[in-house]
């Protein structure tokens, strides 16, 4: 059982361990932040003093979410997308390395999607996912979302966008 809570900068060094190699660093965002490695300084810099790089000065929420002995097992941002509050995207997805493949990066993203339909009001959130990340690929699926059939070229891979709607996740709690 996951909960959420707000992003504290005493998270970042929890984050950065996860993103061991430059792997996980390019598949997680990590060119935003500069060059491999990443350090929890980097990542508390770029959330608490730059706003994930946001120009809207409301318009960045990092979360992570913790389990029963509230140890932090994953992280994720939200934000507005063209100062639209009806349309939300999640993105810096990552879960704990030593306990992926067991759901727990699904609940995170489905309590996410939970706060964002229920509390903020959106109609529609979005995330992309580099192709050839198959694992964070099903997770997606598994939390609810659909690619929308856009990819968009980026280097160094491509980015399937996904969505999912209010109604979807209105069916999805109903099944």
């Amino acid at each position: 059982m996951l909960r959420l809570r707000p992003y504290k900068s005493c998270d970042a060094a929890k984050i950065a361990e996860w993103i061991r190699d430059e792997d996980v660093f390019l598949k997680w965002g990590g060119q935003l932040f500069g060059d491999f490695p990443i350090s929890a300084e980097i990542i508390d810099k770029k959330y608490r003093l730059q706003n994930g790089g946001c120009t809207e000065p409301d318009n960045f929420y990092p979360w992570v979410a913790i389990d029963e002995e509230n140890c932090v097992v994953g992280h994720f941002i939200m934000r507005y997308l063209r100062g639209d509050h009806r349309l939300l995207r999640f993105g810096w997805v990552v879960v704990d390395d030593t306990i992926r493949g067991k759901g727990y990066g699904t609940e995170m993203l489905r309590l996410g999607l939970r706060y964002a339909f229920g509390i903020l009001g959106v109609d529609k959130v979005t995330l992309g996912v580099f192709e050839g990340n198959e694992r964070a690929h099903s997770c997606y699926r598994k939390a609810g979302f659909s690619d929308t059939g856009e990819v968009v070229e980026k280097q160094p891979w491509n980015v399937i966008e996904m969505a999912i709607t209010r109604d979807r996740m209105t069916e999805i709690q109903g099944e």
